[in-house]
């Protein structure tokens, strides 16, 4: 099939400009610049006063399938996923059994099969005796390795000093790092329960899962990736400081990179009087110099990545426990596109800047194959975004576990359609649930 998508504005590799972008079954056949052209199609769609940008990547999604379903599972947040904008997205390892085997990582991807909205890869996690799994993958098929250096569930930790130096030295693929570290949050936490017994504040939380935990386990990442030359990108940076641990210059010439969670750009302590537990995420939100320091970064190029960390988890959890019982995650991955453009329509940054930092540097870090770009022979993987003033609330949050942190918040852009592979998977509030992504293919 054919299908034409004109006279709208194109954001793409930096440029903004009117023109008409041709698909052709699965792949960009053409991009015209200007109006008006007579081109042949199956189906045309008038792009006037829309946008049209590459289809986000996610670099750091919980989809929580296997084992935690009561919180979501791959086809509801993939479906949320499309309805933001995200046509791509790479899942975690600490579902129910952990993705540390190839049985369990096979297992995900024929989950991924049968049931995604969204094109697809998964993460491979590292344990404190594992590496000769991690050395077997095939990384053409396989986005990362995932390493906790904080903590996590079950055996995920890593903190075996050889094991870690062994993994640094011999990983075939980017290591993507969690950072926390745990001693420095463990003296911190009882600290706190010593002062406030059970009833700690949730505005405490930035405290316990501190800057200087964050900062410490991130520069002995950073360290070791240097140390063997090892490819790392250090997830959800949360502070001013850890800025500094990434390589500069040429993008395609940096090791050690870093990863912006949009709740860490929008959110700073001061919205926990608001917010509270809703907004208890690890690492923990910080304050407004932190967080203005890491929209400096984004906007100067110093951070790659602005990725979502979704992590829903039920109403329940949320709600039933104190500080010390209450999940730490959120669910974002529908509404991150629509965020950061606020954010640009606020001053902080460009429309292209937006792209930059969810279509194209995700593709590039990765070596996405055919993806993150418009560009002829690459996979159909399109956005339209029209403005449209509208408000999140329960009847258009479309996460499993039916809640937002940005829930009653008005965004002034929003999701039109979204094609996944050439394929119009959603359409102004409808979805072809037929549809089916792909597994994401990595040029290594």
């Amino acid at each position: 099939m054919k299908r034409l998508i004109s006279n709208i504005e194109i954001i793409n590799e930096g440029q903004r400009f009117v023109g008409s972008v041709v698909i052709n079954n699965d792949l960009i056949e053409a991009i015209v610049p200007g109006v008006s052209h007579d081109i042949d199609a199956d189906e045309v769609v008038d792009g006037r006063g829309k946008i049209l940008i590459p289809g986000a990547i996610d670099d750091q999604v919980h989809f929580r399938e296997p084992g935690l379903t009561q919180k979501a599972d791959i086809a509801s947040e993939s479906r949320a996923a499309v309805a933001g904008g995200v046509t791509s997205f790479m899942e975690m390892p600490n579902t129910k059994p952990q993705t540390t085997t190839i049985e369990a990582l096979n297992d995900k991807y024929a989950r991924g099969a049968a049931s995604s909205l969204a094109n697809y890869s998964f993460y491979i996690g590292a344990t404190n005796d594992n590496l000769d799994v991690i050395k077997s993958v095939d990384y053409t098929n396989v986005c990362g390795i995932k390493l906790f250096m904080g903590s996590s569930t079950g055996n995920m930790l890593v903190d075996n000093e050889e094991t870690l130096s062994e993994l640094f030295k011999a990983a075939p693929a980017i290591i993507t790092a969690h950072c926390e570290d745990e001693s420095t949050i463990k003296a911190n936490l009882a600290s706190y329960k010593e002062k406030y017994g059970d009833n700690v504040p949730w505005n405490c939380h930035g405290e316990i899962r501190s800057a200087e935990a964050c900062y410490k386990s991130s520069a002995k990442a950073a360290a070791l990736a240097r140390k063997f030359g090892a490819r790392l990108h250090i997830l959800h940076l949360s502070t001013a400081d850890e800025i500094a641990l990434l390589d500069k210059g040429p993008h395609s010439e940096r090791k050690v990179t870093g990863e912006v969670c949009v709740h860490h750009l929008w959110f700073s302590d001061a919205d926990y009087e608001e917010k509270k537990q809703w907004i208890k995420w690890n690492p923990s939100i910080k304050s407004a110099s932190h967080r203005d320091a890491l929209r400096k970064a984004v906007l100067e190029g110093d951070i790659e990545v602005v990725a979502t960390d979704h992590a829903p988890h039920t109403v329940e959890e949320k709600t039933g426990g104190n500080y010390f019982t209450t999940p730490s995650g959120a669910p974002f991955v529908q509404h991150s596109l629509v965020t950061m453009l606020e954010m640009a329509d606020r001053g902080l940054w460009d429309y292209q800047k937006v792209v930059d930092m969810m279509c194209h540097k995700p593709a590039e870090l990765f070596n996405v194959a055919q993806r993150g770009f418009i560009r002829v022979g690459y996979k159909a993987d399109l956005v339209i975004i029209e403005k449209a003033k509208w408000t999140v609330n329960k009847s258009n949050i479309l996460y499993k576990c039916g809640w937002s942190p940005v829930e009653g918040t008005t965004f002034a852009n929003r999701v039109y359609q979204t094609y996944v592979n050439g394929n119009l998977v959603y359409d102004n509030g409808s979805f072809d649930m037929s549809v089916r992504g792909e597994r994401l293919k990595f040029n290594r």
